[in-house]
């Protein structure tokens, strides 16, 4: 049996969607299957997207969110580009969704496997600092959130992905951003949200959200 992947670093995008409350579901399931789609495109080491699970946290109505993986930001910036994501979004997204928000981080020294499996649980955690602090105290919460790995219990199978925003325009003023991996629902369950009393009198919003990758991944192409 192979030994675990070697520490590498990866881009993480996360998309946060509010579908509208009428939306058809039959196009909610089309535009949900054609995000997932996107998976098969070459530049994506990593796609999933689907409904929330839960919102633990968040001054706003969030109701889906995608998650993908890249090797650069150039990669990133080239999905972001590609016909194929460019349709999905304007002729499926746009139509049934009321808002959208986004973050990108570097993950540095990630762990495990870059391609979750289904089933796999995610905890989500994007965090909006006071506008009057200095990159002293940025940079003490990045190392808050790095430190969380063995208070969350995540053990082998788990990951813990943090990094500064580097996409402010749809961030809405959110710069740190992090993704915790659990093996399963049960696992993430156990576990309580982070404790942020070290960091708390410098935040001024937070968001939480959980998510499970889909057991059906969507790809009609060989």
């Amino acid at each position: 049996m192979s030994s675990s992947p070697a520490a590498q670093t990866v881009v993480e995008h996360i998309v946060l969607f509010k579908v509208k409350d009428n939306a058809d579901p039959s196009k909610v399931n089309a535009w949900v299957k054609g995000l997932n789609g996107l998976s098969s495109l070459d530049l994506t080491l990593h796609l999933t997207a689907g409904p929330l699970l839960r919102t633990r946290s968040s001054p706003f109505a969030f109701t889906h969110l995608l998650h993908s993986r890249y090797k650069t930001k150039d990669d990133l910036a080239a999905y972001t580009v590609h016909p194929g994501h460019i349709s999905v979004v304007k002729d499926l997204g746009l139509p049934i969704c009321d808002d959208i928000m986004a973050v990108d981080w570097v993950a540095d020294g990630l762990t495990g496997p870059v391609a979750l499996s289904p089933g796999s649980a995610i905890r989500v955690t994007v965090l909006k600092l006071k506008e009057e602090l200095g990159e002293a105290a940025k940079g003490e919460v990045l190392e808050v959130i790095k430190g969380i790995k063995g208070k969350l219990g995540l053990g082998e199978a788990g990951q813990i992905s943090v990094g500064e925003n580097f996409s402010p325009g749809r961030a809405r003023g959110y710069s740190i951003a992090s993704v915790a991996v659990f093996k399963g629902v049960s696992e993430m369950e156990e576990v309580e949200e982070v404790e942020k009393d070290k960091v708390r009198e410098y935040l001024d919003s937070v968001i939480v959200l959980d998510y499970v990758v889909p057991s059906l991944q969507v790809s009609e192409d060989p």
